[in-house]
């Protein structure tokens, strides 16, 4: 172990780390947000940012049984969210999003398509017939006719999870409207951590509060998701000083939510 480092001498939590890494194949992120949680900080009393365990990969000190090639182990299907600019991150800017699937009982091919807005918590919610990528390039198509001219500045980027429905990167990002041109940026997370998507998953409670786990999506008709999104969008949030995400995303860019 290396003095002068955060890491200091904590041996215990250098091994957990590894042992996360390498033997239960979380990513370096995954990690960090796990020592954030009230359990290790009791244990570990530390927390570092993905930045601070790649760097120790990288210099093969702290770590010398993980080489980089947890970044090709996990290599995301498009851009990382690594490569997300700091506003994004922030929050300081309106027009980032995260998306996301809920999916519904087994055996049932619909699903719920939904894009989260990360400053203003603002949801979009689209009922699909089936998880292929066809079909969320489709939806996101008619999400691009629907703010028409607007979309782009609308929707700066967006984060997906690694999930094989949003495999088709360039679709996705590809306009529609605008031949040749982008309509968005799509950043993906590190396989299997959800808490990248922190906006995304705690929307995904309230939506589940209407639709429970076990919902059968090819029987819900498209105005029952219209009313969760618009009873999810007016709920007045703490997080917004108890303003709605509908009423901060109108005032944000200027069009009805």
């Amino acid at each position: 172990m290396t003095t002068g480092l955060k890491i200091g001498n904590n041996f215990a939590v250098a091994e957990f780390i590894e042992e996360k890494i390498l033997h239960e194949d979380y990513s370096p992120v995954a990690v960090c947000a796990l020592l954030r949680e009230e359990e290790y900080q009791e244990k570990y009393h530390i927390t570092f940012c993905r930045a601070t365990i790649y760097k120790y990969i990288d210099d093969g000190n702290i770590f010398p049984h993980i080489t980089n090639k947890v970044r090709e182990k996990r290599a995301p299907r498009g851009r990382s969210i690594e490569e997300r600019p700091p506003e994004v991150e922030t929050r300081e800017e309106v027009g980032h999003w995260e998306g996301d699937t809920v999916a519904g009982k087994k055996g049932s091919r619909a699903r719920l398509l939904v894009f989260s807005e990360r400053a203003t918590r603002n949801e979009i919610i689209i009922k699909i017939p089936d998880g292929t990528t066809k079909s969320v390039v489709r939806a996101l198509d008619r999400l691009e006719r629907r703010f028409g001219a607007d979309f782009p500045r609308i929707f700066k980027s967006i984060t997906f999870d690694n999930g094989s429905e949003f495999a088709d990167c360039e679709g996705l990002e590809r306009s529609r409207r605008r031949k040749g041109k982008k309509r968005t940026t799509a950043y993906y997370c590190h396989p299997y951590t959800a808490c990248e998507r922190g906006t995304n998953e705690n929307i995904n409670q309230m939506i589940r509060r209407k639709f429970p786990k076990g919902t059968d999506f090819d029987k819900v008709k498209p105005a029952e998701v219209k009313a969760a999104e618009t009873w999810i969008n007016n709920y007045p949030r703490g997080i917004l000083g108890f303003r709605s995400a509908a009423s901060v995303f109108s005032e944000a860019v200027g069009l009805a939510a």
